[in-house]
């Protein structure tokens, strides 16, 4: 049976391997080429039905595995290419096939002492809120799950990359530092979970992207104990049925709107950050009684980090996520389809604990107290939503290398 321990015995052991008889040393094959990658294995054990990664409820799951390889090549002083590679483990909804997370070309056309200027083009990263991007990559997260209101993996093919231009600019002074990136993009919607999350559904037909945009300006002090930072993102989808299937949805659209504002700032010893989003979505123009609708929903977190010495360090998170302003609760949308009504939002505190055992090797154990809600568990993993259960707890673990 998929997700039990005992599938994957060997992952926890050779990542241990690699990061305590290898150095975090990046691969330079002749100058201005390095390659750098890395190796993460995650363990979860949730309760009361709910499942995550896997079937976590039964002995725990070993289905959450992330490798990167990523590559860049510097020319010239103004001229970049770089590419990353990603293979994704996460229960039934990401099986481990190799896909192109990033691959761009990245010119800066200004480079002053004060100033930069420039474009990326191809398959670019998008700039979203603080995390986003560098989410791959365990050592940037904050926790082992990144805070599931504004990085909710249910949403991550969404959010991680696209292809499209992205400009950018960045000015510095004595008062700090002002970066903006923004441009056209078209995101990465031909896939299961993207469909999940934009039509809360899955359907015979095809979701097709169209010319999006993402924009995001970021204010730092000159030494970044403050960060802020506000997000938009106008994302526009058609979705084209099936006519060989009588009970699909008619021609439609979607249009995803989130506005997101972040905040943090940075001690010698301890952290402190806030995100809020508010996430307008609007469907339009589909044949199906009642599925043309316009919602808005809200999310926000606060959390806490503190330094403890250079190898240990903790994080205490509390985080909110809600579908539907109108309908927080979720009985109005229960009382409308008999669907049970924690599956519109979800509150969750948690607390870690992160070690670094080397400068390449890196261990996290963490819980999660969601004591109501189950917005963020992916339908493939629990295909009986009437199992689920309102209030629910997780344990997790993860190993993670890089070089």
């Amino acid at each position: 049976m998929r997700g039990r321990p005992s599938n994957l015995p060997w992952w926890p052991a050779l990542v241990l391997w690699l990061g305590l008889c290898r150095p975090a040393l990046a691969l330079e094959l002749f100058e201005g080429f390095q390659v750098h990658g890395f190796l993460s294995q995650g363990y979860f054990l949730t309760s009361n039905h709910n499942n995550l990664f896997g079937q976590s409820t039964r002995g725990g799951s070993l289905d959450f595995t992330e490798i990167g390889v990523n590559a860049s090549w510097v020319p010239r002083p103004n001229l970049q290419f770089a590419v990353q590679g990603l293979s994704r483990r996460a229960g039934e909804a990401a099986e481990g096939e190799p896909e192109l997370d990033f691959a761009l070309l990245d010119y800066t056309a200004v480079a002053t002492e004060d100033r930069r200027i420039g474009v990326r083009f191809g398959r670019v990263r998008f700039p979203f809120g603080l995390y986003n991007d560098t989410r791959d990559v365990a050592f940037t997260r904050p926790s082992i799950l990144l805070p599931q209101s504004i990085y909710n993996e249910r949403t991550r093919e969404l959010a991680i990359s696209g292809d499209g231009i992205m400009l950018y600019g960045e000015e510095r002074s004595t008062w700090g530092n002002l970066a903006l990136e923004l441009g056209p993009v078209l995101a990465r919607v031909d896939n299961e979970n993207s469909e999940l999350a934009l039509l809360f559904g899955d359907f015979p037909g095809d979701l097709e992207n169209r010319w999006s945009f993402i924009g995001r300006l970021m204010y730092s002090t000159p030494r970044e104990a403050l960060r802020l930072a506000v997000t938009g993102v106008r994302l526009e989808t058609d979705y084209n049925p099936r006519l060989a299937f009588p009970d699909d949805l008619g021609p439609g659209k979607d249009l995803f709107e989130p506005v997101i504002f972040s905040a943090q700032y940075n001690a010698e010893s301890w952290s402190l950050t806030g995100e809020y989003a508010r996430r307008p979505i609007k469907h339009e123009g589909f044949l199906e009684p009642g599925f043309d609708f316009d919602i808005v929903g809200e999310s926000y977190y606060i959390q806490g980090i503190y330094r403890i010495d250079p190898h240990w360090e903790m994080v205490v998170r509390y985080d909110v996520l809600y579908s539907d302003v109108d309908d927080r609760d979720g009985t109005k949308t229960e009382a409308a389809t008999g669907l049970p009504s924690h599956l519109l939002f979800a509150k969750d505190w948690t607390v870690g604990v992160r070690y670094n055992i080397t400068p390449s090797l890196m261990a996290r154990a963490e819980y999660h107290n969601v004591y109501g809600g189950t917005l963020f568990l992916f339908p493939q993993d629990n295909p009986d939503i009437f199992a689920t259960e309102k209030k629910w707890d997780i344990f997790a673990l993860l190993l993670s290398y890089r070089f």
